[in-house]
């Protein structure tokens, strides 16, 4: 499936003969795309290119359980990592008329080959600005699926994987994800600490695929992504 709208750009990070800090910056090889002409995978969503908010994008909605529960993304073909670091402009708000819904957009990485297994953190839009402390409390998730859903990490860990931040439902909002081993970081609008830490991801440390989440009662629109990979 062939769409356009994100701008892409992959860089490989160099890992030898530099210190920490150069080896993150430095790339061995660094190519730009836009998805008009790459090639998406769409599992479980409708994909279309739209104008949202005077940019193009890449609007995302729900339309059947994929192969495993929540399994609902676009994943990008040809673009697999273990470690990474990526930059996203994206949006996220309810569907008309739904009002259970949260705007719940994000970052599926770690995707396996038939995608019934996979990693995600998302944030939930609508929950940013609430009223309700408790509801501001989960403004994001880590999820793993299929063996950790969010309802069952609240029940047994609450408050360990979920999170508050600022939040503007429909707005264009900046998420990097920064996943090295078994630690995630997220940053929110360029904020210099992370919003949420998890520091045990669920599934192995192994390379696969990267995906463009969105959850139910949802649309998700996606401008731009940067991904730079890091050698473990």
């Amino acid at each position: 499936m062939k769409l356009a709208a994100l701008c892409l750009e992959v860089l490989a990070a160099s890992s030898s003969g530099a210190s920490p800090q150069s080896r993150e910056r430095a790339a061995t090889s660094a190519r730009s795309m836009s998805l008009d002409k790459a090639e998406i995978t769409a599992v479980g969503v409708d994909a279309s290119r739209v104008t949202y908010r005077g940019s193009r994008a890449l609007r995302l909605e729900v339309v059947r359980a994929g192969p495993a529960s929540d399994a609902t993304f676009a994943r990008l073909d040809g673009v697999r990592a273990r470690d990474f670091t990526i930059d996203l402009v994206l949006a996220g708000q309810p569907v008309k008329g739904d009002t259970d819904a949260r705007g719940f957009v994000g970052i599926a990485f770690r995707i396996s080959e038939d995608s019934k297994k996979f990693e995600a953190i998302y944030i939930r839009p609508t929950n940013g600005r609430a009223t309700d402390q408790l509801r501001r409390n989960h403004s994001t998730q880590y999820i793993s699926h299929p063996d950790y859903p969010w309802h069952r990490l609240r029940k047994e860990h609450p408050g360990q994987y979920e999170s508050y931040a600022d939040l503007e439902s429909g707005a264009w909002t900046r998420l990097k994800l920064v996943v090295r081993g078994t630690t995630a970081q997220l940053y929110v609008n360029g904020a210099g600490q992370p919003s949420l830490i998890v520091n045990d991801l669920k599934l192995p440390a192994e390379e696969g695929g990267i995906g463009l989440w969105v959850g139910p009662g949802s649309e998700g629109y996606f401008k731009s992504m940067t991904i730079r990979k890091r050698q473990p």
